[in-house]
C-alpha cells in the first residue's frame, strides 16, 4: 500500500536549540532507517516550510501508524496522510 504523508513540525517555545539538534539528528538517523528498509520510498522537503512530503510503501494502515509514531519529533508534527492508488494512466 503507498501513502503519501505530509509532514509539518512546531516545536514549543520552550525546547532550546540545543534539544531540537539533538531531535534532528534522531529524525535523521530514523528516517534514514525507514529508507534503507524501503518503507519509506521517498522525501521531499516543502520549499520555505519547516515540513516534508513523504511516500511510504507499507503493508497496512496500522504499519505506517507505527511508523509514523516512531518518529523523534512525532509530538511536534502534524500529519496529513493520502492513501494512493495507481492512476490509470501511469506508464510505470
Amino acid at each position: 500500500m503507498l501513502f503519501l504523508a505530509r509532514m509539518d513540525v512546531t516545536f514549543p517555545t520552550h525546547l532550546t536549540e540545543a534539544q531540537i539538534a539533538e531531535f534532528q539528528v534522531r529524525e535523521k538517523e530514523y528516517s534514514g532507517s525507514l529508507q534503507r528498509s524501503g518503507k519509506m520510498a521517498g522525501i521531499w522537503r516543502i520549499v520555505g516550510e519547516y515540513a516534508n512530503h513523504s511516500l511510504f510503501e507499507v503493508e497496512s494502515n496500522d504499519e505506517l501508524h507505527q511508523l509514523l509514531g516512531g518518529f523523534p519529533m512525532y509530538p511536534y508534527m502534524k500529519i496529513k496522510v493520502t492513501p494512493l492508488a495507481k492512476h490509470p494512466n501511469s506508464i510505470r
